[in-house]
């Protein structure tokens, strides 16, 4: 087993990878060797893939000294993404949540450099004030302890996803999520140095969640994102940048058939290397 321990190649560019690391579908040889005890779980995906998306953080975070313990857990070059407080997206009022966002910050910059971007995501049936939504991107920091730190935007109301709010996440460097989910609005408009995709459609009839071809295509789509370029075949709201800058990729693949995601994830990362 102490093979499967061993860190992947550098993957220059691309994050691949599920949402938490918590599943028991996943064990028993779906994704977890039989017989590996639960507390070396993160250890053992950290190694398949290139990045995981911290689901559990918009419902409660963690103490310091875990962050931390994660950290330890993972090898160089892997990163986490995290999904911010649901006390914090939730306010009434956005641009009051200045202390809660540093608090929440503090704590979760003790994953170090293993910490990637974090994402606040605007549930279906919020309607947001856009005066409110660029006082609260004001509040963002964009150091912690002396790191880059990168936020992204997941809008679930369809009115407010247009070309002002693309031009707004532009001015602050902020991403907006695309998302391939047919329940959500989705635009794949370029607004930072980085892209976030959460990919939702995966189908338990294919072993690795996405038919070959689709996944074929994504691996196409991170690559055009990481040169720069701005594939033209996801759905805009409005005008394309007005540079080609090359991006960073993060692409995770989360719930529907939530068994076959590890394997999609893998795959993607397969498909980047031979390309």
């Amino acid at each position: 087993m102490n093979d499967l321990f061993a860190p992947l190649p550098g993957k220059s560019g691309i994050h691949a990878g599920i949402g938490g690391w918590v599943y028991a579908p996943w064990r028993g040889g779906m994704f977890y060797p039989t017989g590996l005890v639960q507390r070396r779980e993160l250890e053992f995906a950290s190694r398949q893939l290139t990045s995981i998306e911290i689901n559990g953080t918009y419902y409660g975070t963690q103490k310091p000294a875990v962050y931390a313990g994660w950290r330890e857990a993972t090898p160089e070059g892997f990163v986490f993404s995290a999904k911010a407080p649901k006390r914090i997206v939730t306010a009434r009022r956005l641009a009051g949540t200045g202390a809660q966002i540093d608090d929440f910050i503090d704590g979760i910059s003790h994953l170090g450099d293993r910490l990637g971007p974090l994402v606040w995501q605007f549930a279906a049936g919020r309607t947001l004030d856009r005066d409110d939504v660029a006082a609260f991107l004001a509040l963002l920091p964009t150091q912690v302890n002396g790191r880059r730190q990168r936020h992204a935007l997941e809008i679930r109301d369809p009115a407010f996803l247009d070309a002002q709010t693309v031009a707004l996440a532009r001015q602050h460097n902020v991403a907006l999520v695309y998302t391939d989910s047919p329940e959500h609005p989705n635009a794949a408009d370029l607004c930072s140095d980085f892209v976030y995709a959460r990919l939702m459609r995966s189908r338990d009839e294919y072993p690795t969640g996405y038919p070959l071809p689709e996944l074929a295509q994504w691996n196409q789509r991170a690559h055009a994102w990481r040169n720069g370029q701005d594939p033209q075949d996801l759905p805009h709201v409005a005008p394309p940048a007005a540079a080609e800058t090359p991006r960073e990729v993060f692409i995770y693949f989360i719930s529907a058939a939530k068994h076959r995601n590890p394997a999609a994830a893998t795959e993607l990362l397969r498909l980047w290397d031979q390309s």
